[in-house]
């Protein structure tokens, strides 16, 4: 799964809405929104970020970080 569905669907499993998710992660709602359209993705810091979130909450984090990985490398920045 790309990584803009997998980050939307993780976002709305927590129900929350983009800018209340920038929130949490310490980014602007316009960042979350182009991760969800496939137009950006998240750099280290932001998935560090994601992972922090995903513990406190006792979310999964792997799903996440598999497409995230899968979409560096089909992308050519490994």
């Amino acid at each position: 799964m790309p990584f803009s569905s997998e980050i939307k669907n993780f976002r709305l499993s927590c129900l929350m809405n983009q800018t209340e998710f920038g929130n949490a992660l310490g980014v602007s709602f316009t960042t979350v929104n182009r991760w969800e359209n496939g137009k950006a993705r998240p750099n280290i810091k932001a998935m560090k970020a994601l992972k922090q979130y995903c513990e406190e909450c006792g979310l999964p984090y792997e799903p996440l970080e598999k497409s995230w990985r899968e979409n560096r490398i089909q992308e050519g920045a490994v």
